[in-house]
């Protein structure tokens, strides 16, 4: 439609505000009065209306493309650093170990996923994978370089249950046997609660474990520990309180250097509910 008939609807409905040529708002009795016989300029608004009405809707229709949204995790303690490609396309450029990239939006559909050593094209994982409309998704870079894996996984894009709070563990801990993982409340010992999750062994993927909110400690024991009041933990984190409708990934790693003993936790955000401040 052209601008210059949108301009004559636009002074049509100008001059129905003031047919009564005062430049006044029409008293209630005249508008009663008309209502049943239409003057022409009134009749043109209703029309100009009615069309813009029916453009409003065509934009509407005319919405954004439909997307997947794909991070990026490094989580292999001794290959070099990364670049992720889609098919030929750039996704994120030297990740290094330990890094979460933001999400990435993707027009679905299946794709090679391949990790180069950073400024090379040497490549030292490629998987194909299919990323559908709406999904939001980790591709996981895990292993040692010499038995590099590549993971993608479905992330959580909905709330957890009101009141709790949605974790999911995924063990990549190379140097490190399986453990029992514990979330400690804020005040209490470890010796005081049980295990959320039990013998969490290299390469295992918990799904999400709805918990109550509020605030914890994670700990992880070899796993059949026995607690006591002398246990000491294989690693122990500070107080994290957890938000209502939260969905968060907890990836265990390797600490670094690549010889050094212990694990190291990093926390991706899959969902956090609308206003919500971390």
């Amino acid at each position: 439609m052209s601008l210059a008939i949108i301009e004559s609807f636009r002074v049509d409905a100008l001059r129905v505000f003031d047919s009564t040529g005062t430049g006044e708002p029409t008293n209630q009795k005249t508008m009663v009065a008309k209502a049943s016989q239409l003057d022409r300029p009134a009749a043109r608004l209703i029309a100009a209306v009615a069309i813009l009405g029916m453009l409003t809707g065509c934009g509407a229709i005319v919405s954004s493309a439909p997307e997947a949204h794909v991070r990026i995790i490094n989580a292999t303690p001794d290959a070099p650093r990364l670049d992720l490609y889609q098919d030929s396309n750039a996704l994120a450029f030297n990740l290094d170990f330990g890094t979460v990239t933001s999400y990435i939006r993707l027009t679905p559909g299946a794709y090679n996923i391949t990790a180069n050593t950073a400024g090379t094209r040497q490549v030292l994982s490629t998987a194909k994978t299919t990323f559908t409309t709406t999904g939001q998704y980790t591709v996981l870079i895990g292993n040692t370089a010499a038995s590099l894996q590549q993971l993608t996984l479905a992330d959580q894009s909905q709330p957890a249950p009101p009141g709790q709070t949605a974790l999911r563990f995924i063990n990549q801990a190379t140097r490190t046997a399986a453990v029992d993982i514990y979330l400690i409340p804020a005040g209490q010992k470890i010796s005081a609660v049980n295990p959320l999750v039990s013998g969490i062994a290299f390469g295992a993927n918990t799904g999400y474990v709805n918990i109550p909110t509020g605030t914890y400690s994670l700990a992880m024991l070899l796993a059949g520990t026995i607690t006591g009041s002398t246990t000491i933990a294989t690693y122990t984190g500070p107080q994290v309180t957890y938000s209502a409708g939260a969905a968060r990934t907890v990836i265990l790693i390797d600490s670094s250097p690549v010889n050094a003993p212990g694990i190291k936790v990093i926390t991706a955000n899959d969902f956090d509910p609308p206003g919500t401040v971390d």
